[in-house]
This record gives structure tokens, sequence and C-alpha cells, in this order.
């Protein structure tokens, strides 16, 4: 028995030893940082980096922590599903007195389980978003350098459950947090340092990490079955696809177009292969190998390619082939997708986050009863263009069953025509 209690005595000892090691070696002051306009220019750079308006328009989120609490939150809804063990908490994120509690899958009146449910959720949902919370309510932003570097100070005066705790988000060349230091209530030692790496994208367009380490004795979190996704806007879209046979758009192996009479093309889509002209140019091109492309001048091949030409007739034919082709493009890799309102309608939102010519352009497509588009807006930060309306309209069945448009109509009154749209195999 003796024995016993000097090994634990020993041990609690060693514990008191480390700890007292870690806080002298470990422990960072606060930071002092600087308010203003710096600070919202890095904090809008790095929102942006990782697609934060994307954050906003998803619908839903779920994820586990540490394989022990486990949430699909509704966040168009305003609602989470929290579980862990025998208990389920349908928690209200507007008002948690309209939240519902189930043990055994039974509902129960259980304040202390509710109080559990919303402590976990603000714990464990920091962990997965922190990120997307710089703009909210109740947080200031500072400038500071560190290692040279700048770096951004959040801190939380109000909201969640330990307000008045501070983060200092590290940022890489690109602008997208890879760590961050802590001062908070919950651990003693100031200046922790925790990964934010291990970044999962979405098909909301969320940049969601899936793991964390921290500094503190090497200490894991682990966040498994993340996701992130817009059912609704999804099940929009493949409306969309199904009123404009996109089916028979995949199979469809040649498609023929010109552009407001001035250029011409035939996209052989099996290949990838696109013939594109203009006054004396013809272009063979081929996107995925560029380096194979040719170069015609008065259907004379050219001994050594002009790159110049090369690039031009990859330019337009990324710009003049999205006017016909863009309603079959909703799933390309790189979008997504939610709804939004206008009139009272529903319309589907696409942003590009890459591929094309001007990643981060967006479009607010609008439909006829028939879920085929009639108009859309679209934004386009390179040109500096925003919500600029344009018509979708005088649709032809082609050859092979797909359906495409042939011409454009501008708030300007200017008519866009795209020609002899021809689709076949």
């Amino acid at each position: 028995m003796k024995k016993s209690l000097k090994i634990l005595i020993l041990l609690f000892g060693l514990l008191i030893a480390a700890i007292t090691y870690v806080y002298f070696s470990e422990n960072e002051k606060l930071p002092d940082g600087k308010k203003g306009q710096e600070a919202e220019e890095l904090a809008a750079k790095m929102f942006a980096a990782l697609n934060g308006e994307a954050f906003y328009n998803t619908e839903i989120i779920t994820w586990s922590f540490r394989n022990v609490h486990h949430y699909k939150w509704y966040k168009s809804e305003n609602k989470v599903s929290v579980s862990w063990d025998e208990n389920n908490v349908i928690l209200d994120t507007k008002n948690y007195g309209n939240s519902e509690v189930f043990i055994n899958h039974k509902k129960v009146e259980n304040e202390d389980v509710l109080q559990t449910a919303i402590k976990y959720f603000n714990n464990d949902s920091f962990w997965l978003i922190a990120p997307y919370k710089i703009f909210d309510q109740g947080t200031e932003r500072r400038l500071v350098k560190h290692n040279n570097k700048d770096a951004l100070l959040i801190t939380y005066t109000s909201g969640g459950t330990t307000p008045g705790d501070s983060y200092l988000w590290i940022l890489d060349e690109n602008y997208l947090p890879t760590s961050f230091k802590m001062w908070t209530s919950l651990i003693p030692i100031g200046g922790i340092s925790a990964t934010w790496s291990n970044l999962k994208t979405t098909s909301a367009g969320l940049k969601l990490p899936t793991a964390h380490k921290l500094s503190l004795f090497g200490m894991e979190i682990t966040l498994e079955n993340v996701q992130a996704y817009n059912k609704k806007a999804d099940e929009l879209a493949h409306k969309i696809l199904k009123a404009i046979k996109h089916k028979n758009y995949k199979n469809t192996r040649y498609l023929e177009w010109s552009f407001a009479g001035k250029r011409h093309f035939k996209w052989d889509k099996k290949l990838h292969i696109v013939q594109v002209s203009w006054d004396s140019i013809r272009v063979e091109l081929h996107p995925n190998n560029i380096e194979n492309s040719q170069v015609y001048v008065n259907e004379k091949i050219q001994e050594k390619t002009d790159a110049t030409l090369v690039k031009k007739a990859n330019n337009i034919f990324n710009n003049d082939s999205f006017w016909l082709v863009a309603p079959h493009k909703l799933f390309d890799k790189g979008t997504y997708r939610n709804i939004i309102k206008e009139n009272n309608k529903e319309a589907l939102y696409i942003k590009y986050t890459s591929g094309g010519t001007t990643p981060g352009d967006s479009y607010s497509w609008f439909l006829d009863e028939n879920n085929v588009p009639n108009s859309y807006k679209m934004t386009v930060p390179s040109m500096k263009m925003s919500n600029v309306p344009a018509t979708w309209q005088d649709w032809i069945v082609t050859e092979s069953g797909t359906l495409l448009p042939t011409n454009h109509i501008f708030s300007s009154g200017n008519k866009l025509s795209l020609g002899t749209v021809k689709g076949y195999n």
C-alpha cells in the first residue's frame, strides 16, 4: 500500500513538473495587434481564399468529432443534430428553447443534456469552421507581425461558450490558414498552436479540415466524415440537366457553331480537339495537350506554330463555348451550387472556383416552367461585371437529341447569335 502511494505521489510530482515546464517554456503573452484597414484587408483575403461566400450559402454540414460526437448541421434551417452515446439533441441554433432532446430515441425534457449539446456544438464546430467566423458579430480583427509576416489576430468579445478568447491565424502565400495560436480561458497556457491543414474541398465549395495537431504534448484532434453540400440546389441542377437532355449532350460527339458571325467552331468532344477559325486563321486546338496544337494561315500549316495564336484560340474557345454549353456544365469540377430567390422565384446560383479562363465567375440561372434556362445574371470580377443579365433563348433540339441555345440578348438590346448550331454523332 505504501509502495503504491509512493508511486502515485511520484507520478503526480512528475505531472506537476511537466506542466510547470510546459507553462514556462511554451506560455506566450497575447501579442499586440493593430486594428484598422490593413487588418480588415488581410481578413478579407483570408476569407476569399477559403471561399467564405460558400459558407454562408451552404445548406448542410456533417462531421464527427474524434468519432465520439456526431453532427448533421442543417445550416440554412438553423438546426443541428448533435449525437453522442444514447443522446440526440435537435438543437435550434437561433433559439435554444425550441430544441428537442431524445434519450434512447425517446423525447424527454432534460436541461443538462441540452446544455451539454450546446457546449459540444460550440466547441466541436469551432475546430471545423473557425476561419469562417472571423467576421462574426462580436469579433475584433488585428494585424500582427509573426516571424516577419502578416498574421491575423481574432478576438471574440461575445458569443460562443468562452467569450474573450483570441486566435492568431498564420497564413501561407495564398492567404490560406496553415495553423493558429490560442489564448483561451480553457487552456491556461497562452500561445498553444494547432495546425489547420489536411483541408478537404467539399461539394459546397468549403475548405474544411479533417485533423489538427496541437503543440501541447503532440495531441491530435480528428474530424471524421466531413462533408458540406447543398441538397436542394443539386436537385434543382439535376432538373435543369434533365430538361436540356444532358445525357444526350454527354453522348454527342460533334458540336458546330459560330460566335457573332466572326468566329467558327467544330468541336470533336470525344477527342477534345477543336477547329477554331477567324479571319484567315484556323487553329487545330488540343486543349488538353496544347503543345500538339497546329496553326493554319489561309489553310497552309505553319512550320513553326505561333504560340500566341494558339493561346488566343484557347481563350476564344473557353469564352465562346461557354455561351453554347454553360447549362451543361453545372457539375463541372470546381463548381458549387446554391439556391437564391429573386422576385419570389428560385434561381440556381453557380460559382466556378477553377477551370476556364477566369475562375471566380458566378452565374444566377433563371428558368421557365419546364426548368429550361431562359436567362441568367453573370458576375465576372476580372471584367468588373456584376449581375449583368442576358437571355438564353431560341433553344433547338440537335440531331443528337440535346438542347442548345442559338441566341442571347443583353440588357443593352444587343443580340449575340451563335449561328447554325449543330450537334451530331
